[in-house]
């Protein structure tokens, strides 16, 4: 992961504009989402870092993240972002695919490919 370069994550963010997409989401210690399937309506990121992220769904429905710090954007069907505290230990993780994503049975997270 990388720390988040604003531009390159509002690139990311717009290209789910308009698109059915799977969110996953964690805040760590806390609560999760897993294989919520969502239209995105608007995306965008703000901050100065930590960043937060929202994203609009519809009837007026929002999912919004905060203490995003770290990124990856492998292809425009996928976008990790992540909050790290200072000891490195993610805090937040919000997750967006045009794919569902799949589970082992320990929890953890793979895209099936």
């Amino acid at each position: 992961m990388k720390p988040i370069h604003k531009q390159a994550v509002t690139t990311a963010l717009r290209a789910f504009i308009g698109q059915q997409v799977y969110i996953h989401a964690e805040a760590i210690p806390g609560g999760f989402l897993r294989n919520i399937s969502v239209e995105v309506e608007q995306a965008m990121i703000a901050g100065e870092g930590p960043y937060r992220v929202a994203i609009r769904i519809p009837y007026n429905g929002w999912i919004r993240m905060e203490s995003l710090t770290h990124y990856i954007s492998e292809s425009e069907e996928k976008l990790l972002l992540a909050g790290h505290d200072e000891q490195g230990r993610i805090t937040t993780v919000l997750e967006l695919s045009t794919r569902p994503f799949h589970f082992n049975k320990g929890g953890s997270v793979y895209d099936g490919s």
